[in-house]
């Protein structure tokens, strides 16, 4: 098979049709995995600060046995599992965000985790001082710092998401990649559209990153 670098044939009309419905699942999974994975990874992150064996160990064991294994088993492991636990099948889409959910709440709960024991315990301690309890310390006092420190952290870790998201593949849920995989089979060009899809994910990214860059020199100065 011969390696055309001739990539004309991606009209508008074919990125609309095989492409745009890849991409917009991608960034949607992005986010909603984001969103999802903060929320649980902040959760499990204060239960194994919490001090009490009956939080922390259960949290730890989810954190650090997900961190222990690869996206792609546990992508196949939920949409396999799933649907032999509750007897019907949630479909590769529906079945990617749940796992992309719980696989990145462990990543985020780590990243949570730091930022809490970065602020100043003797601003903890001026919260009680004042009377607070720890769940009014955490919302009042340390949460809104600490998540001001992670802000960088944490779209560094969206962007990797979003990279992971074309391991949905393994599954058959229609991400980018497989909108420019289907792309290149209907136009017998499937190297090269492979090679595109390396050069759009790669753009996209290096966008980000530099977007990150500019936000962490910011957030610097604030402090």
């Amino acid at each position: 098979m011969n390696l055309n670098l001739d990539l004309s044939f991606y009209t508008w009309d074919v990125i609309s049709k095989f492409v745009l419905k890849g991409f917009l699942f991608s960034v949607e999974l992005t986010v909603i995995a984001t969103l999802g994975g903060i929320a649980l990874g902040t959760m499990l992150a204060l239960m194994r600060l919490s001090g009490r064996k009956l939080l922390e160990v259960p949290a730890t064991i989810y954190v650090n046995g997900m961190r222990s294994i690869p996206l792609v088993m546990v992508i196949l492991w939920f949409f396999l599992l799933i649907p032999f636990l509750i007897g019907r099948s949630l479909g590769a889409e529906l079945s990617a965000i749940i796992t992309f959910v719980a696989f990145e709440a462990a990543y985020f709960s780590e990243i949570v985790r730091a930022g809490i024991q970065s602020i100043a315990r003797g601003q903890v301690h001026a919260g009680q001082a004042l009377g607070m309890t720890y769940a009014q310390n955490m919302k009042i006092v340390v949460l809104p710092q600490a998540f001001r420190n992670m802000l960088p952290v944490f779209l560094t870790q969206t962007i990797i998401l979003f990279q992971d998201t074309s391991l949905v593949y393994a599954i058959g849920a229609y991400d980018m990649l497989k909108g420019f995989e289907v792309a290149g089979k209907n136009y017998g060009r499937p190297i090269e559209a492979y090679l595109l899809a390396a050069v759009v994910y790669f753009v996209i990214c290096f966008a980000l990153s530099t977007a990150v860059r500019s936000i962490q020199r910011k957030t610097q100065i604030i402090r």
